[in-house]
């Protein structure tokens, strides 16, 4: 195992607001996460050689005026998209998050695209997921993940496509993770699906594994206290004789990326 230390670049700047939180958890992961401003790596294209992850966080880039993610995807296009297709094209990782998956839908890095929930309104909420790939390939970001509960927040999270492009995707493997009716959809009495996303997609992968888009948030998911019904599990612990556990589901997906490199 190598002692070298894996360096993960989490972009920042006009409205994405998780940086913080995104690079909290790769850092717990093992990893040394580092918070760029789009236009310091603008200013410094070469910065991205000495990162093996890249990771692009949720908020709401530019206010989606133009749709979520379109303006900061243009710009990244406009300035980088070489940089980011050499990135990509190596033996690296590449994240997107909410805004981030948005945003990597519109660079092309991930087909399809997200678009406005069913219900035509932001949706904040838990959901739980259950991996289609973990099994059956060799992406290193949900190695091993079976189900997860993770947390929401969105308007535009129903991912779509053409019938063609559906196709491609579930033929090669692409669809990371479905919405599904778990531990905290039944909590909460919810449906499974919250935005009427086609095939109930919930997590999407590039066809080498290595892409990661998720519209659910696992950097809000580090915790064992962010789940929302914590003080019950926590009190059946206890009656049980047994120990809290301190970190949460989402911390799996951050430990799998910065453990690939180890």
């Amino acid at each position: 195992m190598t002692n070298i230390p894996i360096k993960i670049i989490v972009l920042a700047g006009y409205g994405l607001n998780c940086e913080e939180e995104t690079a909290l958890a790769f850092n717990i992961a093992g990893g040394q996460a580092e918070i760029v401003h789009i236009n310091d790596f603008i200013d410094r294209p070469n910065l991205i050689n000495k990162y093996q992850i890249l990771a692009i966080p949720g908020g709401f880039s530019y206010g989606d005026d133009l749709g979520s993610g379109k303006a900061y995807a243009n710009k990244l296009n406009n300035h980088l998209k070489s940089r980011l297709n050499e990135f990509a094209s190596k033996d690296k990782l590449i994240m997107g998050i909410c805004n981030g998956f948005q945003i990597l839908t519109n660079l092309g890095l991930l087909p399809g695209v997200l678009t406005f929930n069913d219900n035509n309104r932001y949706t904040c909420r838990w959901v739980d997921v259950v991996s289609r790939v973990a099994l059956d390939t060799k992406s290193p970001w949900l190695r091993g993940v079976k189900s997860l509960s993770l947390p929401i927040a969105h308007g535009e999270g129903k991912f779509t496509a053409d019938d063609e492009t559906l196709k491609s995707i579930q033929s090669k493997k692409m669809i990371g993770a479905v919405y599904y009716t778990g531990e905290m959809c039944e909590y909460q009495n919810l449906k499974s699906n919250p935005n009427g996303s086609l095939l109930d997609i919930a997590m999407m992968t590039s066809a080498d594994g290595k892409i990661l888009g998720t519209m659910p948030h696992p950097e809000r998911a580090m915790f064992f206290t962010q789940l929302p019904n914590w003080p019950l599990i926590k009190e059946q612990l206890i009656r049980a004789g047994k120990p809290l556990p301190k970190y949460g589901q989402g911390l799996r997906i951050f430990r799998n990326a910065v453990e690939y490199f180890k």
